[in-house]
């Protein structure tokens, strides 16, 4: 069982920047974040395969960065120019073993709890 405990979130006003981390019990080769926004289904917003191998859906791309982050088994997201649609819960997800190259959530194994970002004037 894989642990994923995320912090990061917050509250921000429009056009701020928040930067999410998920750290891991142990190392996985794949991470992600999806959001879950008021009223909306769950999507993800980015994915990290193995070291450096990213994907974004095309409606985040440029905004969203995702990366492995400095601390052991860690990976951040920095979310730039965020507006009110941002709004919901964050969950990271995991899959240990595998390379997932997807940003569909029934493929991904180990989920956190969630952190709740704001963005509102």
């Amino acid at each position: 069982q894989v642990l994923l405990v995320e912090t990061g979130g917050g509250s921000v006003q429009p056009g701020g920047s928040l930067t999410l981390s998920c750290v891991a019990s142990e190392f996985c080769k794949s991470m992600s974040w999806f959001r879950q926004r008021p009223g909306k289904e769950r999507e993800g917003v980015a994915a990290l395969v193995g070291t450096s191998g990213t994907l974004y859906p095309d409606n985040l791309k440029g905004r969203f960065t995702i990366s492995r982050g400095n601390v052991t088994n860690e990976m951040v997201l920095k979310m730039n120019n965020l507006q009110p649609w941002d709004t919901g819960m964050y969950y990271c997800a995991a899959n240990r073993d595998r390379f997932s190259y997807t940003l569909l959530g029934e493929s991904w194994t180990y989920w956190g709890q969630g952190t709740q970002v704001t963005v509102s004037s």
